[in-house]
């Protein structure tokens, strides 16, 4: 039955567009460039919460001045991927790579959500401190790991079937 579900996304008529047009390179090449933002500006904050880069700024800065192009990269990326993925939606729904990456993604969400509600205050409260509380710390390098094994995982989803 969910595989019927992903055989109708592929017979979408914009599937169809995106999969036989130049369309498709187009969305993968947006994809990769939406990331590029997205995990420049999450790798700026983490190194910055790690106390490894940026001190001369304070960290509630970094976040709010970055988390906004992370948060806008995230929608494109989110989009660009779904586009390529309606293409081939069963065979990637199927592809060990791509349901790794997808629980990656998943944990990520969740340590944003930690960071965002349980770290963030603790951040706001140490505001210019060189070394920050060790829930903003590991937080940072739980992520870190996680977006290095996202994009891991994404480069072998062509490579694996």
């Amino acid at each position: 039955m969910l595989n019927e579900f992903w055989l109708s996304l592929e017979y979408l008529p914009l599937a169809g567009e995106i999969g036989a047009t130049a369309w498709f390179p187009a969305m993968e090449s947006l994809h990769v460039l939406s990331i590029t933002f997205l995990l420049g500006a999450i790798l700026m904050v983490d190194l910055r919460v790690l106390g490894l880069a940026g001190r001369a700024y304070s960290p509630s800065s970094m976040v709010s001045q970055l988390v906004p192009w992370a948060a806008g990269a995230f929608v494109v990326a989110n989009i660009s991927g779904l586009a390529m993925f309606i293409t081939r939606a069963s065979a990637h729904a199927a592809n060990p790579a791509f349901q790794i990456k997808m629980g990656l993604l998943l944990l990520a969400g969740l340590n944003i959500a930690y960071f965002h509600f349980r770290a963030m205050p603790a951040i706001l409260r140490a505001h210019d401190a060189t070394i920050l509380p060790i829930q903003a710390r590991t937080a940072a390098g739980v992520s870190l790991f996680l977006w290095c094994a996202i994009m891991l995982a994404g480069r072998w989803v062509g490579h694996v079937t």
